[in-house]
């Protein structure tokens, strides 16, 4: 699955196809929830010739709040933006961390005052600097009666670390109750589990779409995304398109969802 060459630009051609693609698309057949792994920004700035990788970070994170538009255009009701990893919180050079944070930060405060979108932090604000905590906490607050397009951050963010959260979770809470271990084993459900991840009373994420051509979860939404539809884009992050967008949600439109096999 490719997406359109830069080369083709953004002519009276391109946006004939762009129309004739959103005809195509049922609103039957557009996915609730759609989960994005934006991927190769590093590697756009390189390209480029950017000195350091925060000039990608930044195009990636504009084309995410483009990303967001095109959703709620075609009537997506929530999107999950993987854009820090807990891996990333330790593994990622010190200069380059501290640019993406702004940048994660301003992104956050930048959708909280566009639309009607309503913004919540999904991961371990704990793990976070205070001032990026802080940031999603205003955006999350700000937005907390808004009605439109649901996007999550996850930000400082894993899914086996989610998982063990929710187990954890659910143990207090049966601790709380006075229940035994053998009555926890005996009730403990995927249902029960669901509830107390990060995305507690979402529905699981039905599309899930990476960037830059690489074909793996890099451990994001572990548990939801069990029976989610893939769809994968050769485009690096920032020069994700619209037509490249379109036409995964035609893709997901087309196919028959199995469950189990």
């Amino acid at each position: 699955m490719t997406s359109v060459s830069a080369n083709e630009g953004r002519g009276p051609l391109y946006r004939l196809y762009i129309n004739r693609l959103r005809r195509r698309i049922s609103p039957d057949g557009v996915p609730h929830h759609v989960a994005m792994m934006i991927d190769g920004n590093r590697r756009w700035a390189r390209q480029l010739g950017y000195e350091t990788a925060a000039h990608g970070h930044r195009a990636g994170a504009a084309k995410m709040h483009e990303f967001l538009e095109w959703c709620d255009a075609v009537g997506v009701e929530v999107v999950s933006l993987y854009l820090l990893s807990t891996d990333n919180l330790t593994k990622r050079d010190s200069r380059e961390l501290s640019d993406l944070i702004e940048i994660i930060a301003d992104l956050a405060d930048e959708l909280s005052r566009d639309r009607d979108f309503r913004v919540q932090h999904v991961g371990r604000a704990d793990l976070l600097p205070p001032e990026l905590a802080r940031s999603l906490a205003e955006a999350q607050e700000r937005t907390r009666d808004h009605t439109g397009l649901h996007v999550n951050l996850a930000v400082g963010y894993g899914g086996r670390s989610e998982i063990v959260d929710a187990v954890r979770s659910i143990i207090a809470q049966h601790d709380r109750d006075g229940g035994s271990l053998e009555e926890l084993a005996a009730s403990l459900t995927p249902e029960q589990i669901g509830e107390h991840l990060y995305t507690g009373g979402q529905a699981d994420p039905d599309l899930v779409i990476r960037t830059s051509g690489e074909q793996r979860l890099s451990d994001f939404l572990l548990w939801q995304s069990a029976h989610s539809e893939f769809y994968f884009v050769e485009a690096l992050g920032p020069d994700l398109r619209e037509v490249d967008f379109l036409r995964a949600i035609r893709d997901f439109g087309s196919r028959h969802r199995r469950y189990g096999s």
